[in-house]
């Protein structure tokens, strides 16, 4: 076939594409759109599943007809029991049905520990009852109402929790309470985290079990010199304001001591501990039974400390230094990874995650900090670990060294040989692994695929399909629908960068489209993989005649240090070239995008970003969305921005230029902001000094205001559906 005859059939099926879509049903509002995510996304796997019983078993939970479920599979013969329902149970000693927020199994897995009535305090943090629920029994027992957390010892024979600033245990034989701290005041408590810590370090329980169940090692918390920033929604007569406690950028940090506790003889000690004015974001329980792992970080970030304690002889030893000239990581939030330390159990030795040599590689080390060997190298990062087998030392580990754009499921031996790919469809795999690595389960979609489910045992073989979400591509042979395309380009500083362009559905090359570039861009994130396409909003706009796009920014994890820390001291700077090039360069080599039509579009940080690309390269994006934005970076907690931007006295040029009231004069085109008076994350301030300095310099913007909302702004779905109105409200104004 020639040339000319492979060009036509290529237009014929265009055609026949655009023909097809202009007959399916299009999404007239945004409600639409909403209402139909369920049937562009499909089914996920099964709900909240559990491996128990070292793997050869999992519980998975159902609704059914209301009722809350849990099951049992047993991997061995497929065989599912339901062990507990909700149906005709009520709250013992009243007349309230039971309804539970999570749970947890007791080791031997005769008990279920019930977590319910939860009350919000910060984003995952609150006060909750919890119940115990015995499965032969089938009976239900109050443990403690009203506590910040609570955790079932090891050993099943506790059940430890924190009420009141305090930490407390209960004895499951004997029924009695025991109080083991006693010194919690205002702003100052035990086992638990002010707001910037949770945040930020990602936990919420401030204490953890020792494996033999004798100690609780504790963080005790002391804001009591952190300033207050108080919010109000000026809600009645005379307006009540939370406070917060709030450390931002200069301000005192929380001062933190670690604290053990003896559950046989009640006894308590302080761990002596110079913090120098750091942080201490992780601590571990050892397989040795009196060893504790402490983790420290100096304020920067960019100095860590593994120390290795005898809470019995109160001696300690830095087993594991490291420095960097940006910022190290104990977690990956946006990867949903906890931890970058394992300490695995019947192992004298444990992992770390480094970026040392330039990639996030698995470091295996002795308790003394005896390196024992790398395990993976090369220019790919390893993304977290999912699961160890201990007898035959074998590591489960995801990793992004197919491609940055998906994550893939890998085993190798210990000393590192032996390294094999288990997940092969091209895509975006999220697995769960089995305790003794014998199976996983594994969630995956790609550009072109709904997400599918299925259970696979690590030799290679497939149990079964669980969803296949045929559904969905059964939806959209009535439903227009516009799909991810991938593609790739060089910046003019020769940096590679992945992004997707999302067509309009009856889709013209002849005629021609506004943009919308949709960005975050923050240290670490990750906007564009190898995944289906589900976003209600995105499909909205491209029903609505709009291109979308997106781009990994450098800042973005997934590919590599140097990629990621090149924003280090300058955030902005390099995420708003990006953006820029971005758009330019699909409105350079598509003639149907109209390069005078082009807006920017984000949240949060993507909020920062949308707002500081627009000011700083004015006249590039004829419209900006600004939603909940940081607008400078010392208004906003220590924690997260003196790791990506360093002290305020070293870099005060860095944080000026970086701040987008600093460009406020800038402004072209026209700009949305919003945001809302009770958001506890990024504070109002932010938005009502950028509103002051466009006053100041003459220029006119639109303000939405949403006085209850925190920081997704909306309050419920009626105030939802008014916000996204008004986004597409502003877009079809300035841009058609």
């Amino acid at each position: 076939m020639n040339i000319r005859s492979r060009l036509l059939l290529l237009l014929f099926a265009a055609f026949l594409f655009t023909a097809a879509q202009a007959q399916k049903q299009k999404f007239d509002t945004f409600k639409d759109a909403l209402f139909a995510s369920g049937q562009l996304n499909g089914q996920g796997g099964p709900a909240n599943m559990t491996w128990i019983e070292g793997g050869a078993k999992y519980s998975f939970t159902k609704n059914n007809q209301g009722a809350q479920e849990i099951w049992t599979h047993t991997m061995k013969n497929g065989r599912e029991e339901m062990v507990f329902t909700t149906k005709d149970l009520v709250v013992p000693g009243t007349e309230q049905g039971f309804r539970y927020v999570s749970f947890q199994w007791t080791k031997d897995f005769k008990y279920l520990f019930f977590k319910t009535n939860f009350r919000p305090i910060w984003r995952n943090s609150g006060n909750s009852d919890y119940f115990s629920w015995s499965v032969e029994e089938k009976s239900l027992s109050l443990i403690v109402a009203s506590a910040f957390s609570a955790e079932i010892s090891p050993d099943g024979a506790k059940v430890g929790y924190g009420k009141d600033g305090e930490l407390l245990v209960f004895d499951l034989a004997s029924g009695k309470h025991t109080q083991l701290t006693n010194d919690a005041a205002l702003n100052k408590y035990n086992g638990r985290f002010g707001w910037a810590q949770e945040e930020e370090f990602g936990l919420v329980q401030g204490w953890i079990w020792s494996p033999e169940s004798k100690y609780m090692a504790y963080w005790q918390t002391d804001e009591t010199e952190v300033p207050i920033y108080k919010l109000t929604d000026f809600s009645g007569d005379h307006p009540e304001y939370m406070e917060v406690p709030y450390p931002k950028v200069g301000d005192p940090i929380p001062v933190v001591k670690i604290g053990v506790l003896n559950t046989a003889d009640d006894s308590q000690k302080w761990l002596n501990f110079d913090l120098e004015d750091g942080y201490v974001p992780r601590m571990y329980w050892t397989n040795d039974a009196d060893k504790l792992a402490v983790v420290w970080l100096n304020r920067e970030q960019n100095h860590l400390k593994l120390y290795m304690v005898d809470v019995a002889s109160e001696t300690k030893t830095v087993v594991l230094e490291e420095k960097s000239q940006a910022w190290i990581d104990v977690s990956d939030f946006f990867g949903g990874r906890l931890h970058h330390f394992y300490f695995p159990d019947e192992l004298k030795s444990f992992f770390f995650i480094s970026e040392s040599d330039g990639y996030a590689h698995i470091y295996h080390y002795d308790y003394d900090g005896n390196l024992l060997n790398q395990i993976t190298k090369g220019d790919f990062e390893v993304i977290g670990i999912d699961a160890f087998d201990l007898k035959k030392e074998k590591i489960y580990f995801t990793s992004a060294e197919v491609s940055p754009l998906e994550r893939h499921l890998f085993v190798a031996r210990f000393d590192g040989s032996k390294k094999k790919q288990l997940t092969s469809e091209a895509g975006q795999h999220a697995v769960s692994v089995s305790p003794d690595g014998k199976y996983y389960l594994d969630i995956y979609s790609n550009v072109s695929t709904p997400k599918q489910v299925e259970m696979w045992n690590t030799k290679g073989k497939m149990i079964g399909k669980m969803v296949d979400n045929q559904s969905v591509l059964e939806f959209l042979e009535k439903t227009a629908y516009a799909p991810k395309e991938l593609f790739s380009f060089t910046t003019a500083d020769g940096q590679k960068l992945d992004g997707y362009v999302i067509k309009p559905i009856d889709f013209d090359p002849n005629k021609s489209y506004p943009l919308v570039l949709s960005v975050y861009g923050g240290p670490g994130s990750q906007g564009v993989y190898n995944s289906w396409e589900g976003n209600p909003f995105t499909q909205f706009l491209a029903h609505k005649g709009y291109v979308v796009a997106n781009v990994n920014n450098r800042g973005n994890g997934g590919y590599g240090d140097a990629f990621e820390k090149s924003v280090y001291k300058q955030l902005g700077y390099y995420e708003s070239k990006d953006f820029v090039e971005t758009a330019q360069y699909l409105a350079k080599t598509h003639s149907w995008l109209d390069g005078e039509r082009m807006a920017i579009y984000g949240h949060s940080y993507g909020g920062y970003t949308s707002a500081f690309t627009m000011l700083t390269h004015p006249g590039v994006f004829k419209a900006s969305i600004v939603a909940a934005p940081v607008t400078d970076h010392l208004f906003y907690d220590c924690i997260l921005t003196e790791r990506s931007m360093g002290l305020k006295e070293n870099n005060a040029d860095g944080y000026k230029q970086s701040s987008v009231i600093t460009h406020a004069g800038n402004l072209e085109g026209k700009l949305l902001l919003a945001h809302s008076l009770m958001d506890e994350n990024v504070h109002p301030q932010n938005t009502f000094q950028l509103v002051n300095a466009f006053n100041m310099a003459g220029k006119d913007f639109e303000l939405k205001i949403y006085p209850p909302g925190a920081h997704g702004i909306a309050t419920d779905l009626t105030t939802y559906l008014l916000l996204q109105e008004q986004y597409m409200k502003f877009l079809e104004t300035n841009l058609k």
